[in-house]
């Protein structure tokens, strides 16, 4: 098949920085068999075009993107027409998948990846807080073909807005990180590691505030959080004025490289969302043998409490006394880890790209007969 891939960005010419692991590990499972485009709106500020893990990526730029989206994804199918479009994430690359799909009469599908169905008014996050991002979202998730989400909290919002889903988790390419065995504590000091982007949805006030009462509690613990800082510096002065300097560690970016070894070092992942589909950091963790403790969002939310322990968002007692509970418990630790790990394997990147595989099969001959809507 060839197939239309619509996504925001993530799909960096580097292949390490500024991409979605995620998002790669699919793109390259796809390309195996399959010809396919990657339209990119703004991975770069100038139009151009590079190969990526076997796809061609088309970045179309700053100025009249979605028009020369279109074009250029219209200029695309007519050198050899596209059998099926597929958006990756919802939003303004959605709309415009939907769009091109309909003008090309072609099946399409969207993922919802982020934050397309929430309203996060107090950090001004979520693509339903204005009419406009709403009316947006209803056109896109009433024009798809099919619609899919990796996880179970996201399905069942979904479900509330009376669209069926297909839950598709956005597996770990088990060939970039190996599954290493759980394995028991080593060492009178925690080893804590936090990973993702300094932002307001990650809300790491929340994450910084459990491990204050930690420190105040007497237990021993370092932790490290790894990711881009968006916030100006924020959290590491919060951090200071909590007297966390001696056990916390602000190490910015790292690759994905650069990451294994630091998950693999960590007795546990703790994560402090306001909001996730995923998240795919949790699914790394438990590919290395490392349980997680986190708020009830996404996987946290549908693991918990066999593959992982979650607490309510924005509660940092509850984060603390959970982070404790399980460090204190290490039998519980190591179950959390094995049956993480299970999960997180049987459904990995190849599991992911089998389950696309099989929707847009369904897709196209249900297209071929006429009876796209059957699928949904």
């Amino acid at each position: 098949m060839k197939l239309a891939m619509v996504v925001p960005g993530g799909v960096d010419r580097s292949g390490q920085r500024r991409v979605i692991p995620a998002l790669l590990a699919l793109i390259e499972r796809l390309a195996r068999v399959h010809d396919l485009h990657v339209f990119v709106l703004r991975q770069e500020a100038a139009p151009g075009s590079w190969s990526l893990a076997g796809a061609t990526i088309h970045n179309i730029g700053d100025g009249w993107t979605r028009l020369r989206a279109l074009q250029t994804i219209r200029a695309e199918h007519r050198r050899a027409p596209f059998d099926l479009v597929h958006a990756f994430f919802s939003g303004s690359c959605g709309l415009l998948a939907m769009a091109m799909a309909k003008w090309l009469r072609l099946p399409a599908t969207v993922h919802i990846a982020g934050g397309e169905l929430v309203a996060l008014h107090d950090i001004g996050y979520g693509g339903r807080r204005r009419w406009a991002g709403r009316l947006r979202e209803a056109l896109v998730l009433r024009a798809a073909d099919a619609v899919t989400a990796a996880s179970a909290p996201i399905i069942e919002s979904l479900r509330a807005l009376g669209v069926q889903a297909q839950r598709v988790p956005l597996g770990v390419d088990l060939q970039q990180w190996p599954p290493i065995a759980p394995r028991g504590r080593n060492g009178a000091q925690a080893r804590l590691i936090h990973v993702a982007s300094l932002n307001r949805v990650k809300d790491q006030p929340t994450l910084l505030r459990a491990l204050a009462l930690l420190m105040q509690a007497g237990v021993n613990f370092h932790m490290d959080m790894v990711g881009v800082d968006t916030l100006g510096g924020d959290m590491q002065r919060l951090a200071g004025e909590l007297g966390l300097q001696g056990h916390v560690r602000f190490l910015g970016f790292k690759t994905q490289r650069e990451l294994r070894p630091l998950m693999a070092a960590a007795d546990l992942l703790v994560m402090s969302s306001q909001h996730e589909a995923g998240p795919l950091v949790l699914l790394e963790a438990a590919v290395m043998g490392v349980p997680a403790v986190g708020t009830a969002v996404g996987h946290f939310a549908e693991w918990s409490p066999r593959a992982a322990c979650a607490v309510p968002v924005g509660d940092w007692r509850g984060l603390a006394e959970a982070i404790k509970y399980v460090l204190d418990r290490d039998e519980l630790r190591l179950h959390l880890a094995c049956e993480a790990q299970r999960r997180a394997i049987a459904e990995d990147a190849d599991y992911t790209a089998g389950v696309f595989e099989a929707l847009y099969r369904q897709l196209v001959a249900a297209g071929e007969a006429g009876g796209l809507r059957a699928v949904r």
